[in-house]
């Protein structure tokens, strides 16, 4: 059974939710975050990276952009421009995408159920990332940031959901990226009981994007444990910030692939290795987008091609190893390209799906020799991995839209 907790919400003051929000910290890099924060002063991205508040030359891990993001938080929560919602609520938070929404709860999750495997990992998190946001949250003595989960969808939650959203909204915006977001506060005890209960009916919830953000949070409050020998389980920093949705709303765009060069092959000798496990078809100078799973777009000297997996890779059962993103890897990108391990091949980069398929063709005339289209990981085959306990490959999902920083803060005390 999962425990899912409501909290007491720190929040924007309302006519300043719109300019708080931010997007993650890890999709900026240091000069666009400082351009962003200079573009909008109050966005939260100024306390997800407090270095852009310090002066260029100071590290981006050096303990003062710590101290800092704490001296920033609790200052706008001095001077209200955040509010404290003293009682614990569920939040409902509902983003709009190109007329497609979907609707999550907005609670906190605890970290015993993380380390029991109740919440499913399909991802390796690395050290370094752990770190930095490990020592954000401890010193900022707060969650900041929520982590994005996953839950097969349930009638009673959503029907509390579809009757609150009847109401008005607490916050209502359109983002700089045209992404409408929408707020409601769930303070009703009978309803937050509702949906408590609800969640305690549900065996798994799975991380969907967020795995270093979740790791980080655990590891600050199992150090908590440590620091209080006699803490009851209740306090806050027994769980984490989260916002869950039923896997039925969720859009998972593809994550493309481009390559360097072609391993000293030619042209001719690249397309006739290939078809020793794909088929590969003509496509001509219009982009390809697979249609199936199975299926590959491929640009390669100005053209575009489409290739499929020959009948015995599409046979194979294994959770991982029949994960498109797989099949790609271990039949063609390693095995041909000389990509071994797409972790640290400079060789390789991954675009986003958001970007386009114009965004392979560009790269591709500019400082790559070929890219893949692809066809998007399933959430079905997310969750068929983490049941089984397994790692997806680098780079296997992309999930539009981006959750915002900044709506909701957890604090641990």
């Amino acid at each position: 059974m999962a425990l899912v907790k409501p909290f007491p919400c720190i929040r924007p003051r309302q006519d300043l939710a719109h300019r708080i929000a931010a997007l993650p910290y890890d999709v900026y890099n240091r000069q666009e975050a400082k351009e962003e924060t200079l573009r909008e002063p109050y966005s939260f991205l100024k306390i997800d990276r407090a270095e852009t508040q310090l002066p260029n030359e100071v590290d981006i891990y050096d303990p003062k952009v710590y101290e800092k993001a704490k001296e920033l938080l609790d200052e706008m929560i001095s001077n209200e421009s955040f509010i404290t919602d003293t009682e614990e609520c569920y939040y409902i938070y509902q983003l709009i995408m190109q007329e497609r929404s979907q609707t999550g709860i907005v609670a906190c999750t605890s970290i015993d159920d993380y380390q029991n495997n109740v919440i499913m990992k399909h991802e390796k998190t690395r050290e370094d990332k752990e770190i930095d946001r490990i020592k954000h949250v401890d010193i900022c003595n707060a969650q900041t940031g929520p982590i994005f989960l996953a839950y097969r969808s349930h009638k009673k939650i959503d029907q509390v959901i579809s009757e609150v959203t009847r109401e008005e909204p607490i916050y209502d915006f359109i983002s700089r990226d045209q992404v409408t977001h929408r707020v409601w506060r769930i303070a009703d005890k009978e309803k937050v009981n509702v949906i408590q209960m609800a969640f305690a009916e549900i065996y798994r919830i799975y991380i969907a994007d967020g795995h270093h953000r979740a790791a980080s949070a655990v590891k600050v409050g199992l150090k908590r444990r440590q620091e209080n020998p006699g803490y009851t389980g209740k306090e806050e920093f027994n769980y984490f910030l989260s916002v869950l949705f039923p896997h039925d709303q969720l859009r998972i765009l593809p994550y493309n692939r481009a390559v360097k060069d072609l391993n000293g092959l030619t042209k001719d000798q690249f397309l006739e290795k290939i078809q020793m496990n794909f088929s590969v078809h003509h496509h001509g100078t219009d982009c390809y987008n697979p249609v199936k799973k199975g299926t590959y777009g491929m640009y390669l000297d100005g053209t575009w091609y489409a290739l499929e997996a020959n009948p015995k890779l599409k046979a194979i059962q294994d959770p991982v190893k029949s994960l498109d993103v797989s099949l790609l890897q271990d039949y063609l990108l390693h095995p041909i390209l000389g990509i071994e391990d797409p972790r640290t091949d400079n060789r390789i980069d991954f675009i986003g799906g958001i970007r386009g398929t114009k965004e392979l063709e560009r790269r591709v005339k500019t400082d790559m020799a070929v890219a893949f289209s692809m066809y998007p990981t399933s959430i079905n085959e997310l969750f068929a991995v983490s049941d089984h306990g397994m790692l997806m490959p680098p780079k296997s999902t992309w999930f539009e839209p981006k959750l915002r920083s900044g709506l909701f803060i957890h604090k641990l005390t």
